[in-house]
């Protein structure tokens, strides 16, 4: 008895280098050419029973171009960065290069004021471990990257430094099966492609 969740990642709305912590920009005329370019293969996951995203405004609108019109959900915001929100890694490191290593380093750190990495992972694995549990119920969830690198290190119960290690694409699809406290990884090959 299994639910499956399939994350997308949310189109990107900026270059790689100059994506800042907790961004709350739209998408850019870039980020909606991707989306229509990606909307053949992730327009068909519009038929799971359930449809959330998380509050961002770039999330909202990759779920609503691709017609999914997805529910918000608070507990997929992306990580609180405190002091550093809005700033680049490099911006941050510029500033606070001692209080970034210190964040890298420690899980359980907060240099910035905001919110643990491992606060982070369990907030996004506590929505996870909290859906509607009937077998067989199919939801897609619109998520910033770094939602879905959590959720993934919740869902294996990996090391919270995995997290670091993890690449979420934009617009890509990440899958997990299972239900409360037991989730498997599902690999079902390639859904969406951004170049980069």
């Amino acid at each position: 008895m299994a639910i499956r969740v399939t994350f997308v990642a949310a189109a990107r709305n900026s270059p790689l280098l100059a994506e800042t912590f907790q961004d709350d920009r739209p998408l850019d005329r870039a980020g909606w050419v991707e989306v229509q370019r990606a909307a053949p293969e992730l327009v068909p996951l519009a038929a799971a029973e359930l449809r959330y995203c998380s509050p961002t405004p770039r999330s909202r609108a990759t779920g609503d171009a691709l017609g999914y019109a997805p529910l918000v959900q608070p507990a997929l915001r992306d990580c609180d960065m405190g002091r550093w929100r809005g700033l680049t890694l490099g911006e941050a490191m510029a500033r606070e290069p001692q209080a970034v290593d210190a964040w890298l380093s420690d899980p359980r750190g907060t240099p910035h004021g905001g919110e643990s990495l491992i606060s982070f992972i369990t907030r996004v694995g506590g929505w996870l471990d909290t859906r509607p549990f009937e077998d067989g119920v199919y939801i897609v969830a619109v998520a910033e990257p770094s939602v879905i690198r959590a959720a993934l290190v919740y869902a294996l119960k990996a090391p919270p430094a995995s997290y670091w290690n993890i690449d979420v694409r934009p617009l890509s699809t990440t899958t997990v099966t299972g239900h409360s406290g037991r989730w498997n990884l599902r690999f079902d090959g390639t859904a969406a492609r951004s170049p980069g």
